[in-house]
């Protein structure tokens, strides 16, 4: 089993790269982002594509990098795997021979590379592909066989960067129950890193979350923790939820603007030290501008609507303007509702939010 540590400082240009990380063997660990936050620049120093400043990396107690010692282990000595979006299949060779690539360039002979073909081919349930070429393929077909590639030369470090990304409805769901059902191989599944923009990826897939801003971590902790009590503007969005930052009061949030949210704290919630409110787009009611707020304790607010458009079976509503804390929110609506509410870019309405939806996390640096 290979545990896997990493401390990378990298400048380029304007862009300084400082994280630090662990993952334990046999683990996933999903770093998560907005472009430019240094997602790429991770993998690219983990696959020895870059050699960061200062810092280091190891896998399981051998060094892949260390800037001090001056150790750089090329890319195809590292026994690292890398799954991309695009499956990179060798088109002149079978299927067969493209999972086998992987071993045999590693010294492995080429009946026992073959051997490990097949049975990483039967792994991934597409040992019937094995004669054919990557052309009379699938782009679910491609990705399963790009997977057996990655694990048959035995990485110890496997890199997911946005395997899901380029398969259609039907093929994604698919892969990533097989990445699951490989990656919890007992005893048998490298350490990896998932690069996604993907919640879903993220929750069904990784055991724990790095959030990157700016080269640093920003957010940090267990999968479920991280996405369901979100820390940043970042976070919130990709896990679908509304985020309003402020200090925190005894039952609730002040906001910048010294607007007062009331929702539920957290354990580790400290008064007077920054913290969020977060609530699903789902708990957020729309009434017009000028209607009255009675009944629960409830939080209320004038905004108004920037865009409406389909989201499933439901319509999302997104809020404009700034310096109140209803702008820039969420809330999903049934289509009978936003008709009736005649709702369209620039109307006016009332947000409500019950006090027993909003729970308020403290804001923490985790890099």
């Amino acid at each position: 089993m290979n545990a896997v540590h990493a401390e990378l400082v990298l400048r380029q240009g304007d862009f300084r790269l400082d994280v630090a990380f662990d993952i334990p063997a046999g683990s996933v660990l999903a770093i998560l982002g907005p472009n430019g936050s240094g997602k790429s620049t991770v993998l690219g120093c983990l696959a020895g594509l870059l050699s960061p400043d200062r810092g280091s990396i190891v896998v399981d107690g051998r060094a892949l990098t260390d800037v001090h010692r001056r150790v750089l282990v090329p890319p195809e000595a590292r026994k690292v795997g890398l799954l991309a979006q695009d499956p990179l299949l060798f088109p002149h060779l079978s299927v067969l021979d493209n999972v086998a690539f992987a071993p045999r360039s590693l010294g492995a002979s080429r009946a026992v590379a073959r051997e490990r073909a097949v049975r990483w081919l039967s792994e991934v349930d597409a040992e019937d592909l094995a004669g054919r070429r990557p052309a009379q393929l699938s782009g679910g077909q491609a990705q399963r066989v790009a997977v057996a590639r990655a694990l048959a030369g035995d990485p110890g470090l496997l890199l997911l960067d946005e395997p899901l990304a380029a398969l259609d409805v039907d093929a994604a769901p698919a892969i990533r129950g097989l990445l699951r059902r490989v990656l919890r191989s007992p005893g048998a599944a490298p350490a990896a890193v998932l690069v996604t923009h993907d919640p879903l990826d993220a929750l069904s897939l990784a055991d724990q979350v790095v959030v990157l801003a700016e080269g640093r971590i920003v957010e940090q902790g267990a999968t479920r923790d991280v996405l369901s009590a979100p820390r940043t503007p970042f976070t919130a969005r990709i896990a679908g939820v509304n985020l309003v930052g402020g200090i925190a009061t005894a039952g609730g949030l002040r906001t910048e603007g010294g607007e007062v949210i009331s929702g539920l704290p957290a354990d580790d919630v400290v008064v007077g030290e920054p913290a969020v409110a977060v609530f699903a787009p789902a708990a957020v009611a729309v009434y017009p501008a000028g209607a009255a707020v009675t009944g629960s304790p409830r939080n209320a607010a004038k905004a108004t609507v920037a865009t409406v458009a389909p989201h499933g079976d439901l319509v999302r509503l997104h809020t404009g303007g700034d310096g109140q804390w209803a702008a820039g929110l969420t809330a999903d609506l049934t289509p009978a509702a936003v008709a009736e509410l005649a709702l369209e870019p620039g109307s006016e309405v009332r947000l409500v939010v019950k006090t027993t939806m909003v729970r308020v996390h403290p804001v923490r640096s985790a890099g």
